[in-house]
């Protein structure tokens, strides 16, 4: 039988969980855990990768690891809801992986590892500059049959065990008396991601996700109480805090969004935001989404300038590597992802709107598909996945980075296909026939000065970060390559049977000289 059938199985799986909730013998197991990890990121793919990548994929592994301990040791996260996320995890880890292995044998690549899904566009905030447009008066949603065989699929197809659900706000979506929590109880060997302006959440709502224990919030903040209001209206941060509480009451782990603008930048790297959020109000990890200009009243001058997101990239990887806090910036953080991981990538993910539309990733708002529309006509997420949008996405991200060597990878601290490379997504969405999922999606095509003005952000964040590039992470790389490349022409060099012969004489002359 396999050894981790045993393991996992009762007795076994009961003892290590009740193990697992003890600092001792959890931080020795952890241990155990991390060093696997850094001998298989650090050895097994080194020569795919820059070292520096794989450092970095390791040390935020590593952050994740000590939040989870964090949260454990401090009663952040409660022996019921880690009870059940073993369980639920364990289940994951039984599931057989030959499905990854067809699926690669099938198609040449490894399938996505999840999806994002937004099943309803209704809100009980209308915060500015929202990339959905959401508001009170939003009626879209996908019915929950849908939003249920999404996931279902994604397991049968691809093995996917992890699924975001986005909005809208998530916690006030209801389809024929179903809710976010009948997914995840439904769903109950898949962990949950729930975007949510955390408004909602009180005892009642935090004892639920307690009870799933396969569901973690991430509660969006611009800020602290001024900049949060600011954005999403009086009163809203202390709603905040009061959901945080009720979280912490119940023993459920949750973390925070942030969208980084020109205006809040500064602040949200800085320690006393990390102090306050971390180390007072009990959050284990964090997300920063650079805005992007896309939705409601979209505007360039709110994006974070080159010069301030080479700071935030500086403070962002110091916070991880130093103080192992679990801090993901999705642009700034791209070479622990070894770059985009929109369009379905090996590894990576879609985004599926309220309206069934599917788009390559939450701020790429193009579509070529409606799952609703794919479903009726017998289709499935693999349908969606090798449409010619997609492809040519993927197309890219392997020609800029993925497919090319270590020494000569494209600069992936600028991974973004809409933001970071606009020049080349506009001309695909027009080649592929991609139509804008929304009226500002719309209009933004047609904007000559947008078009100019994201093209030259582009560059001018690319020209910022380069020398970084080259020199932490193509650098080692490529002196390595010249050194290897030195020994080798050493030994391929004309005279070099002359020298090793001069060599071989000589030391025959000294042993005669030493023995006779």
């Amino acid at each position: 039988m396999d050894p981790k059938r045993v393991i996992l199985k009762s007795p076994f799986k009961e003892v290590i969980t009740s193990a697992l909730v003890y600092s001792i013998p959890r931080e020795f197991l952890f241990d155990i855990l991390e060093k696997k990890i850094h001998k298989k990121l650090l050895k097994s793919y080194i020569d795919q990768f820059p070292r520096k990548i794989q450092e970095d994929k390791f040390c935020m592994v590593k952050s994740m690891m000590q939040a989870i301990n964090t949260g454990l040791k401090n009663g952040q996260i409660s022996k019921q809801v880690w009870s059940r996320f073993l369980k639920s995890f364990g289940r994951i880890y039984l599931k057989e992986n030959n499905k990854i292995k067809i699926f690669q044998e099938q198609y040449g690549f490894k399938p996505p590892s999840f999806v994002t899904i937004s099943p309803t566009r209704l809100c009980n905030l209308q915060c500015s500059g929202c990339y959905a447009g959401s508001s009170r008066k939003s009626k879209e949603k996908l019915e929950y049959e849908i939003v249920t065989r999404i996931v279902r699929e994604q397991k049968e197809l691809w093995n996917s065990h992890f699924t975001v659900i986005s909005g809208g706000e998530p916690l006030v979506y209801k389809s024929k008396g179903k809710t976010i929590f009948d997914l995840a109880k439904e769903h109950n060997d898949t962990f949950f991601l729930n975007y949510t302006n955390g408004t909602l959440i009180n005892d009642e709502m935090a004892q639920k996700f307690a009870e799933a224990g396969n569901i973690t919030p991430a509660i969006s903040v611009e800020g602290f109480e001024a900049e949060t209001d600011e954005r999403r209206g009086k009163g809203v941060h202390r709603k905040i805090l009061k959901a945080f509480e009720s979280l912490r009451k119940f023993g459920v782990p949750y973390g925070i969004s942030i969208t980084a603008t020109r205006s809040n930048a500064e602040i949200i790297m800085s320690d006393e935001f990390i102090d306050y959020y971390f180390n007072k109000q009990g959050v284990l990890y964090g997300w920063i989404f650079q805005y992007m200009p896309i939705g409601r009243s979209f505007t360039l001058e709110s994006m974070v300038t080159p010069e301030q997101r080479l700071e935030m990239y500086l403070k962002t990887w110091k916070l991880i590597r130093e103080k192992g806090i679990f801090m993901a910036d999705f642009w700034n953080c791209g070479a622990a992802t070894n770059g985009c991981i929109s369009g379905g990538r090996s590894k990576g993910y879609f985004y599926i709107d309220w309206n069934g539309n599917v788009m390559p990733c939450v701020f790429n708002p193009y579509k070529v598909h409606n799952i609703i529309e794919v479903y009726r006509e017998g289709g499935n997420l693999n349908t969606v996945l090798f449409s010619s949008f997609f492809k040519e996405i993927r197309y890219w991200q392997e020609e800029y980075a993925l497919n090319r060597s270590a020494e000569t990878m494209g600069n992936i601290i600028v991974p973004c296909a809409i933001k970071d490379h606009y020049e080349m997504m506009y001309e695909l969405i027009n080649r592929t026939n991609a139509q804008p999922a929304n009226e500002a999606a719309f209009q933004a095509l047609l904007d000559a000065e947008y078009y100019h003005g994201l093209v030259q952000y582009g560059k001018e964040v690319k020209a910022i970060t380069d020398e970084t590039w080259e020199r932490e992470y193509l650098g080692p790389e490529q002196r390595e390559l010249w050194h290897s490349d030195a020994k080798l022409q050493l030994f391929k060099a004309p005279n070099i049977e002359g020298i090793l012969n001069h060599l071989k004489e000589g030391l025959e002359t000294i042993r005669n000289k030493i023995f006779h």
